[in-house]
């Protein structure tokens, strides 16, 4: 476990792209194990919940959800100020929705200043259609070998690789990559506020050792 999560036992983990793409969708399968087909607008939703990690210690999760809807740049960089890891969500049958993710990247480095805080990059919507080739090779040149980090692909409604996202980033900020299964009884949400990997060894890595 990394020194800072260790002293304050307490991450926070922040969802971002366009409106549409499964965000809150991804959250709620995650936590609450349920899936709403109609889209709702989210401005932001703070959630909460416990991670117990593989040497017992108990530390805080808050997970942002942030708005795709709303133009609020104020917002989104506070948003990414407070964020100590974060998925970039795209839907795979949208391309404007990756490129949407690539300028949120740039913000990001831009509000961290280029020290290249832990990135999962999401592409979700996998059960709408068969991903265009080009599209999936372009994507994944671009996150995996450009960007060094990691890529998943999920669907939120047939709970594909949801729980992959994150521990994915839990894996990238370097806490035990185990989720235990009691502690999915005692998740509580919080409305309206909030196998491992070795890291890669690639120039601009997005993995924090």
């Amino acid at each position: 476990m990394s020194l800072s999560v260790k002293e304050k036992n307490q991450i926070r983990l922040v969802f971002l792209g366009a409106a549409g793409v499964g965000k809150t969708s991804l959250i709620h399968r995650f936590l609450q194990d349920t899936f709403e087909a109609k889209h709702k607008r989210t401005v932001e939703e703070l959630h909460s919940t416990e991670y117990e990690t593989t040497d017992g210690d108990q530390v805080k999760i808050e997970i942002l959800d942030t708005t795709g809807s709303y133009e609020f740049p104020a917002m989104r960089k506070l948003s990414m100020r407070s964020g100590e890891a974060f998925a970039l969500v795209y839907s795979v049958d949208d391309p404007d929705s990756f490129e949407i993710v690539r300028r949120l990247r740039e913000e990001i480095l831009d509000v961290k200043e280029d020290k290249c805080p832990p990135m999962v990059v999401v592409g979700n919507k996998k059960d709408n259609v068969e991903t265009q080739k080009v599209f999936w090779d372009d994507v994944m040149t671009t996150v995996e070998l450009e960007w060094n980090c990691r890529l998943v692909e999920t669907s939120a409604k047939e709970n594909l690789n949801v729980t992959e996202v994150f521990r994915e980033l839990l894996r990238e900020i370097n806490l035990p990559c185990r989720l235990s299964p009691a502690l999915r009884k005692r998740r509580e949400t919080i409305p309206n506020a909030q196998n491992c990997k070795p890291p890669m060894n690639k120039t601009n890595s997005c993995s924090i050792c």
